[in-house]
């Protein structure tokens, strides 16, 4: 029989659950926050690719490449397999294509000033 009571414990764990949600969340668009970073995944959302294609995309120096997929592997987001002596990097979910995808549409309304929609 139920009292309509919540318990206090589970209460506490819930709450606890949400607040690492939250961190999670921010730990995730704080990696997003970095231009470098960002081109890395747009473009690994459109499929895998390695160190040379990825360096050639973003503009930036081998070394830095590779230092921004370090953080990004490190923290789960992309995955990588090796072909041969190549390692090549993708995305691990399409939630975070998805979050990018939005991310540069929220861009393109700001710079065209488009009016908000659902």
């Amino acid at each position: 029989m139920s009292t309509g009571r919540t318990d206090p414990a589970d209460a506490h764990r819930s709450q606890q659950r949400g607040e690492a949600r939250l961190d999670a969340a921010v730990s995730v668009l704080a990696l997003l926050a970095d231009r470098t970073r960002l081109v890395l995944l747009e473009r690994l959302g459109r499929g895998e690719a390695d160190v040379t294609t990825l360096t050639e995309v973003s503009g930036a120096a081998r070394p830095s490449v590779s230092q921004h997929l370090a953080k990004l592997r490190l923290a789960g987001l992309v995955a990588t397999r090796k072909d041969g002596r190549r390692v090549v990097y993708s995305l691990r979910h399409g939630h975070l294509r998805r979050l990018v995808d939005e991310a540069l549409n929220v861009a393109d309304h700001q710079i065209a000033h488009l009016p908000p929609h659902d």
